[in-house]
C-alpha cells in the first residue's frame, strides 16, 4: 500500500497512491490524515488496503492524476523523529578524516539523535538557509513510521510496529556541527528541517528488497543533474529498523508516527577502500560530507563545495523494473529572507 498526504491545513490530507504514482484517491473517510491512520492502525489499514487495491483496478470514484508538487512529507509534523546512524562506513570516514579511531562500541550500540519534528519540509520545498558559510549539506536517508511501541521491546518485537517507509533528505549545516558537539549535548542549531519522500509504503510493497528489517535497493541521489551517488541501502546496514527502533524504544515508549531514521546511506569499495565517485566506476554518496572526507583522506584537503544558493539535490528509490517506489525529495537551496 502507497499513501501521502496533500498540502492542506497544518497535518494535511490523507490519500492511498496507486502503485505506478500515476492516480490516487482521497481517504478522508477512513481517516483524514496520515496520524489519524497510524494512531488507529489495525482497524484503519485493512480499509486502506482495500480502496488501494480498488484504486489498482480502477474501480474506485473521485481519483484523480497525482501532482508530486501537490504533496507534504508523508507526516507534516510528528510528534517523535530519531535519526541513527546505521551505516558505520560513514562514520569511519569521519573519523578517519580527523585521524581519529573509532570505539568498538559503534559495532554493537547504535548512534542516534532526536530531531525537531513540529515542522517539516514538503519534498519539493526549498532548503532556506541563512548563510552558504554554514556547510550546507544534504544526506540521503530511509526512515520508517511505527505505531505504538512500547518501551523495552526487542528488535523482534519492534519489527512489528514498522507499519511505513519512506526516504529522507536529513538536510545538516556542516560548519556547525563540531561547534555544537564540543559542548557535548549533542545537534540542534546543526540539524534544520527535513524532508520526506512524497509516499511512503507499507514494507509488503518493497516485496523482497525488504528483507532483515532492511531495504536492499539503491538510493539515487542527483546534484544539479548530474548523478552523486547510487549506493545499495542492504547490505552496509549494520543496525537493521528493529534494531534502531528497540534502541530508540530502550527507556522510553514511541509514540504511534513515530519516525526512526537510518543515517546517511553508506558503502565502501569492494576491496575496503573509503569509496570512490560515480565518475570514477564507484557508487558515489548521499552526502557532501562524505565525498569531502574521502577527498581530505586520499589528498589532504577537501575540494567539493558544500551546497551554494541555487543549488538542487534530487534523492529517489527505483525498484528492480525501475518504477519509483516512493517518489523523489527534489529540493533547491534558497537563502532564507525574513520577511
Amino acid at each position: 500500500m502507497k499513501l501521502a498526504t496533500l498540502k492542506t491545513g497544518r497535518d494535511g490530507e490523507l490519500i492511498v497512491v496507486s502503485r505506478d504514482l500515476g492516480r490516487a484517491v482521497r481517504a478522508t473517510e477512513i481517516a483524514l490524515t496520515l496520524q489519524q491512520a497510524i494512531e488507529n492502525w489495525d482497524e484503519l489499514s485493512p480499509q486502506l488496503e482495500a480502496l488501494y487495491t480498488r484504486l489498482n483496478e480502477d474501480h474506485v470514484e473521485g481519483a484523480f492524476d497525482l501532482d508530486m508538487a501537490s504533496l507534504h512529507s508523508p507526516l507534516p509534523r510528528t510528534y517523535h523523529w530519531a535519526d541513527g546512524s546505521a551505516y558505520l562506513n560513514h562514520v569511519q570516514l569521519v573519523r578517519r578524516a580527523r585521524n581519529a579511531e573509532m570505539p568498538e562500541t559503534f559495532w554493537t550500540d547504535p548512534l542516534m539523535y532526536q530531531g525537531g519534528g513540529d515542522k517539516f519540509l514538503a519534498p519539493t520545498e526549498d532548503i532556506e538557509a541563512i548563510s552558504e558559510t554554514h556547510g550546507i549539506d544534504f544526506e540521503g536517508e530511509i526512515a520508517v513510521i511505527t505505531d505504538d511501541v512500547p518501551m523495552a521491546v526487542t528488535p523482534e518485537q519492534a519489527a512489528e510496529h514498522i507499519k511505513l517507509v519512506m526516504l529522507v533528505n536529513d538536510v545538516s549545516l556542516r560548519g556547525l556541527i563540531p561547534g555544537e558537539l564540543a559542548k557535548g549535548f549533542g545537534f540542534f542549531q546543526a540539524k534544520p528541517a527535513s524532508a520526506f519522500s512524497p509516499i511512503c509504503v507499507t514494507p509488503d510493497e518493497l516485496g523482497d528488497a525488504w528483507q532483515d528489517g532492511k531495504v536492499h535497493l539503491p538510493l539515487t541521489v542527483h546534484l544539479n543533474g548530474e548523478k552523486f551517488g547510487e549506493p545499495e541501502a542492504g547490505p552496509d546496514m549494520i543496525f537493521s529498523f528493529p534494531q534502531l527502533v528497540a534502541h530508540a524504544a530502550r527507556t522510553r515508549c514511541l509514540g504511534a508516527g513515530a519516525i526512526i531514521g537510518s543515517g546517511t546511506v553508506s558503502n565502501p569499495d569492494a576491496d575496503g577502500g573509503p569509496g570512490k565517485p560515480v565518475a570514477d566506476g564507484g557508487v558515489g554518496y548521499s552526502c557532501l560530507a562524505e565525498v569531502r572526507m574521502v577527498e581530505t583522506i586520499l589528498h589532504g584537503e577537501a575540494k567539493t563545495p558544500f551546497m551554494r544558493f541555487g543549488d538542487r539535490v534530487r534523492i529517489e528509490m527505483f525498484d528492480r523494473q525501475g518504477q519509483s517506489l516512493f517518489g523523489a525529495i527534489d529540493q533547491q537551496v534558497v537563502q532564507y529572507d525574513p520577511q
